[in-house]
């Protein structure tokens, strides 16, 4: 209700306006001449046409309107949403001057509508017809993306196609957003309302000329200043102005380069230096490492062989590592001289990317620009001094560090391992596979037999430490002496007694029995408890043979030569003939067995 009346009190104060105004139509005092009589009356009769602009004055200022002075009978009334900024100020005062649009006249009614906004586009379109005609520019600012291009603010609101923005496709078209830029206009249209703009022709423009100063200023070994215009895998390409250039990665850096966009970024100034120039294809190849010498004409002097550098690692390979010296200059450190001791595989096992390495020159070819160089070198070679550490005899010892089917791997120092064989863990057991006895981690002694400096092989003995019993056997088990063993194996030619732990006698098939056998098998079982008699002992070869026949057979001979002892003297011939027969075949019966003996030992050396 309050509006209401307040908006018929503001159209009351208009219309007591509009009276006034009448009222205070010019005076006549009487004293004016013909011609000025004349001139009052036109102007009191003054008209005006829709569309036309004039020169108004505020004279006052409404909550929805802002009456302006024309110069005719009535003011003409602009709403008041003209004068209204984005933050709600309104922003005309009384007195204020300014053009105006008649957009409506109604002499009868007496009603005079006016626009300054339209007043201002008339004026805008005047000037959008004049830079047209004489081909200008005009300045804009860009408000807003739109489809297929942006909005532009020239006065009015123009169009920029997105191909008219720039001389090739913008990535990051927001970036353009709210900047002011120089405008060629294509075409305009009044009655569509359609202006069409373009930033593009100007820059070709320019760059043409650019071109030309550019092109006249090109030479050979030249250094220029140019603009980063794009990145590619294989280089950049260098704006000069107005012709570009490419910068080939193998020319940006005596160093290494993965990427050029590990170096640069578009729209970067750098210099560089005319390596060629084709003037009919208008190419240039430019390059920037050519700025600063060769690193490696100095290489000689700075990195002598054998003397220690200090570089990082830049790359890895499955042959090696790559270590820079400094910019341009890498060398190679070859698995096979990263430890004196060490299998490396893979050179990732002993240095990584990124990382700080002390290493020793080993070779130098400036000519191929290739330098070898060597980690293991830093320190002394730990098989030259292992030999006076660790003398044949030295009783050392270790962790277990690996276990295969052929021996034990023992931790020495200084990443040294030392072998075991097989056959050097034990005398007497019969080891099929060393982790048998033995796993991974435990701690034992073991002797030193070999060092093998050239081929760098360290053997050693577990069963060293210990005598081998082999040696006193014959000590315990004499020839001819009858003991008890178990049977541990049955085989064709025979069966295996076990004497001692790891101590084995053989009874051939044919020292079993008198009686012709052909398998052991059938007479005895693994586990069974036997007695044999000693035959023969070999401590070099590892063998006893054994023999129960001979039991047997001895068991014969004393009966025989205990009938013939208690024998009465022989009264006749017969007596003195069975004792004399008696007594040739206890010494035959002795014969026999010793030939048996060395024929079985003799077969039973070939098996």
């Amino acid at each position: 209700m309050n509006d209401i009346a307040e908006e018929n009190e503001n159209q009351k104060m208009n219309t007591e306006t509009l009276e006034n105004k009448e009222v205070s139509s010019p005076e006549i005092t009487g004293d004016e001449t013909m011609e000025e009589l004349l001139d009052i009356y036109e102007s009191s009769l003054k008209k005006f046409e829709e569309g036309q602009v004039v020169t108004g004055t505020v004279i006052s200022v409404g909550r929805d309107t802002v009456l302006v002075d024309v110069g005719y009978k009535s003011e003409g009334q602009i709403s008041i949403h003209e004068f209204i900024d984005e933050e709600g100020n309104v922003n005309v005062n009384v007195n204020d001057q300014f053009e105006v649009m008649i957009e409506v006249w109604d002499e009868e009614e007496e009603t005079v509508l006016l626009s300054h906004e339209k007043a201002k586009k008339v004026k805008v379109w005047d000037a959008i017809k004049e830079i047209y005609d004489a081909d200008g520019t005009i300045e804009g600012v860009i408000t807003s993306r739109v489809k297929g291009g942006f909005s532009v603010d020239i006065g009015l609101l123009g169009f920029l196609p997105g191909s008219q923005a720039d001389l090739r496709p913008i990535r990051n078209m927001d970036e353009m957003v709210n900047k002011t830029y120089t405008f060629k206009i294509l075409k305009y249209n009044k009655k569509r309302n359609n202006i069409v703009l373009s930033r593009r022709v100007l820059l070709e423009a320019e760059r043409a000329e650019l071109r030309s100063t550019t092109l006249e200023a090109i030479e050979d070994g030249k250094v220029m200043e140019g603009i980063v215009k794009n990145i590619t895998e294989y280089g950049v390409f260098v704006d000069l102005g107005g012709v570009d250039g490419l910068l080939h990665i193998t020319d940006i850096s005596w160093g290494r380069v993965k990427h050029p966009s590990e170096l640069f970024t578009v729209g970067d100034k750098i210099n560089v230096k005319i390596l060629s120039f084709d003037f009919e294809k208008e190419r240039v190849s430019l390059g920037m490492k050519q700025l600063t010498p060769d690193p490696w004409t100095t290489a000689v002097e700075k990195y002598p062989v054998k003397s220690k550098i200090t570089g990082k690692v830049v790359s890895l390979t499955d042959y090696g590592a790559f270590i820079e010296l400094e910019e341009g200059v890498e060398g190679l450190i070859h698995v096979s001289e990263m430890s004196w001791t060490r299998k490396i595989r893979h050179p990732s096992q002993m240095v990584t990317v990124g990382e700080e390495v002390e290493a020793v020159v080993l070779d130098l070819k400036p000519e191929n620009r290739r330098i070898s160089l060597g980690i293991k070198q830093t320190v002394d070679n730990p098989w030259e001094v292992i030999s006076q550490k660790y003398p044949v005899g030295t009783i050392i010892e270790g962790k277990i560090k690996n276990i295969t089917e052929f021996g034990l791997f023992i931790g020495i120092d200084d990443d040294i391992d030392g072998l075991v064989h097989i056959s050097d863990i034990s005398w007497t057991k019969r080891i099929k596979h060393p982790s048998e006895v033995y796993k991974k981690n435990d701690i034992i002694q073991a002797v030193v037999l070999d060092i093998d400096k050239s081929n760098e092989r360290f053997s050693l003995g577990i069963k060293q430490t210990q005598a081998d019993p082999w040696e006193s056997v014959a000590q315990r088990y004499e020839v001819g002496k009858e003991i008890s063993g178990v049977i541990t194996n049955l085989t064709d030619f025979g069966v295996f007694v076990e004497l001692e732990e790891g101590i084995e006698g053989l009874v051939h098939v044919s020292e079993i029995s008198k009686e012709n056998v052909k398998s052991p098998k059938e007479h005895y079982k693994i586990g069974e408890t036997i007695t044999a008699k000693v035959m023969n002992i070999n401590s070099d070869e590892r063998r006893i043979g054994l023999s129960i026949k001979r039991l047997e057979e001895d068991d014969d001979d004393k009966y025989l030569e205990e009938f013939a002892k208690n024998m009465k003297p022989a009264t006749s011939s017969f007596g003195e003939i069975l004792r004399t027969n008696i007594q040739e075949q206890i010494e035959a019966n002795k014969l026999q067995g010793s030939n048996d003996e060395g024929k079985n030992d003799s077969e039973e050396a070939d098996k």
